[in-house]
């Protein structure tokens, strides 16, 4: 594909992956790949190749006399996606305190403090999109190509579920900010126990994190 075309295929997928995880393409929504081209004003070829990437990233499916839509949210795959989380960020987790990471670790602060401004604005999409960042650097902790390709494919999915948790009041005794609070604070013991070499602890914070996470979600797809 000559580089113009691959960078409009890039535009394509970023604009369409916005979309999808900011849930403005809402879950099984239909993607008619004409309607696609005149949202986007990109041409027919970018909009193939990125629909292409989607579906490789899973935020996206074919069903039968349906065509191309969003795919669902489920229970069932909210629940995989939380497993798959476990199991890669605690492996991430022991390759971390091992490394010479600090180009990472810079990376995660800098995130996490984004997030904060992020959360000052009340923006969601922000949020999402800097807790992303912290987490993909945390993944590059590892220095291990097969763990950051892995957990980005599984935060695609995440961080559509981290739209909706960001988006909603889903605990009477918290608030968002509360909830916004809590997510940075665990990011800035996730950092702590990187920089003092605890797996253990490091650990412990992560499952923490990732169960507070699962737990909203799961109470708000069952209100």
């Amino acid at each position: 594909m000559p580089e113009t075309k691959k960078l409009l295929a890039t535009t394509a997928y970023d604009e369409i992956y916005q979309r999808i995880v900011s849930l403005k393409y809402e879950p099984g929504r239909q993607l008619n790949e004409q309607e696609l081209i005149s949202d986007l004003s990109i041409g027919r070829t970018p909009i193939r190749e990125a629909l292409l990437n989607l579906s490789s990233d899973m935020l996206i499916e074919s069903q039968p006399n349906k065509g191309v839509i969003v795919r669902p949210i489920t229970l069932q795959n909210t629940k995989a996606v939380f497993t798959a989380l476990e199991v890669l960020e605690t492996g991430v987790a022991i390759l971390a305190v091992r490394s010479r990471i600090s180009q990472h670790l810079q990376s995660m602060e800098q995130a996490n403090m984004a997030m904060k401004q992020a959360m000052e604005a009340m923006d969601t999409y922000a949020l999402v999109d800097t807790n992303n960042t912290f987490h993909t650097s945390f993944a590059q902790c590892s220095q291990n190509v097969y763990l950051v390709e892995a957990l980005r494919k599984v935060r695609c999915e995440a961080n559509r579920l981290a739209y909706l948790s960001f988006a909603n009041e889903v605990r009477s005794e918290q608030s968002l900010r509360d909830h916004y609070m809590r997510v940075t604070a665990q990011h800035d013991a996730i950092i702590t126990q990187i920089k003092e070499s605890n797996v253990e602890a490091l650990k412990k914070v992560l499952l923490q994190h990732i169960f507070e996470f699962r737990t909203r979600i799961i109470e708000y797809l069952a209100s």
